[in-house]
């Protein structure tokens, strides 16, 4: 009779083991996936159920197509609540993604539009776009807003020139020398200082309709974003996740230094700037329609990084999803809180990331 080697049925069986242990931190990370992605939807209808007029599951179902015995449910809903969570969703999903970009790309976890001064630098491309080719025949706030945002291409596209201008200057100079995490944030800062200077000087000489319409632009409000700004950022997010998506390999690698990196094949400054210039075209697209909103790409990772780790394969969707779960719920207290006043999602954001974001710093956050 043949005997099994000791030595080799431990073998086999710490194998076997491992397997097992494998395949449950893998069923957790999508159990973590669906999970979020039911609270998306939850609420999203909870959202969409809220506000002066208050509607039931069923009346947010029928007013989806168009279908509610009462015309005023379909109103509601098809005009007002469902682009304003559809806007929530598409924006957090590319915030979200952004930031966790960021954070890969230059292995900062400190790192997003807001505090890289990216989201300054788009903002600054937007105000040049609204305020020197705004139709000078607008009259009012109100017309300049409209002339401003009737070809969303050109704010979109001057927002992101800024938002890579600013991505351009942080890769630059973080090239030059090893700088830590807390010294590229500062120099966002300085960043951000430059940006807003040069939004004041054109601000300055421009006219009080033009000067308004900067101002509220700036308050970033998902109620403003119109259909075809929404249809545009869903198609330019849409894209930019794929790309990620078919990145995510490259983070994990990107992870361990770039000396790996370099032998696992991968072109580190090529994919460094490749995915840092499609972070900053998500960015910026949001930014271009709703305006400045901080912090989301900073709070999302973080939240998902607690709960499932650092492996991008999984951060990555379950970040988006987070993220549009904190704009859908920034979205509800802006609605919420002083009614009938609609406040700005961006002070509901900053409100809420800026805790965070110091508790990170006092922390001493490192890969």
């Amino acid at each position: 009779m043949t005997q099994t080697h000791p030595y080799k049925t431990s073998k086999v069986t710490a194998a076997v083991a491992s397997y097992t242990a494998y395949g449950g931190y893998i069923k957790h990370k999508r159990r973590v996936i669906v999970i979020m992605a039911l609270m998306t939807f939850v609420l999203a209808m909870i959202s969409m159920g809220l506000g002066a007029y208050t509607l039931s599951p069923a009346q947010i179902v029928q007013g989806m197509f168009n279908a509610s015995p009462d015309p005023t449910v379909d109103a509601i809903i098809q005009n007002i609540r469902l682009p304003r969570v559809l806007s929530a969703i598409v924006s957090g999903i590319a915030l979200a993604l952004a930031g966790c970009t960021y954070q890969a790309t230059l292995r900062n976890p400190l790192a997003s539009a807001s505090t890289l001064g990216i989201s300054q630098g788009a903002a600054f491309g937007a105000s040049v776009a609204i305020i020197l080719f705004a139709d000078s025949t607008a009259t009012s706030a109100v017309a300049t807003v409209g002339s401003s945002t009737a070809n969303p291409y050109l704010t979109g596209i001057c927002a992101f020139i800024g938002a890579i201008l600013s991505t351009v200057i942080i890769l630059g100079l973080s090239s030059l020398r090893d700088m830590s995490s807390e010294s590229i944030v500062l120099l966002g800062v300085a960043l951000s200082a430059v940006f807003t200077a040069g939004t004041t000087l054109i601000q300055y000489f421009a006219s009080d309709d033009q000067v308004a319409t900067v101002i509220f632009w700036t308050f970033g409000d998902l109620t403003r974003v119109s259909t075809q700004q929404l249809r545009l950022l869903s198609i330019i997010t849409a894209a930019g996740a794929i790309f990620i998506f078919c990145n995510r390999w490259n983070y994990n690698a990107l992870e361990t230094g770039d000396t790996l990196a370099y032998g696992l094949g991968i072109s580190v400054k090529g994919a460094r700037l490749s995915n840092t210039i499609i972070a900053s075209l998500l960015a910026s697209s949001v930014i271009a329609c709703a305006g400045i909103i901080n912090f989301v790409g900073l709070i999302a990772p973080h939240i998902m990084r607690r709960i499932l780790g650092a492996d991008y394969r999984y951060l990555l969707p379950a970040s988006a999803l987070c993220g549009s779960c904190v704009l859908i719920v920034a979205d509800m207290l802006c609605n919420l809180l002083i009614p009938p006043t609609i406040l700005p999602v961006s002070a509901i954001t900053s409100l809420i990331g800026a805790p965070i974001f110091i508790y990170l710093l006092f922390k001493g956050v490192r890969h």
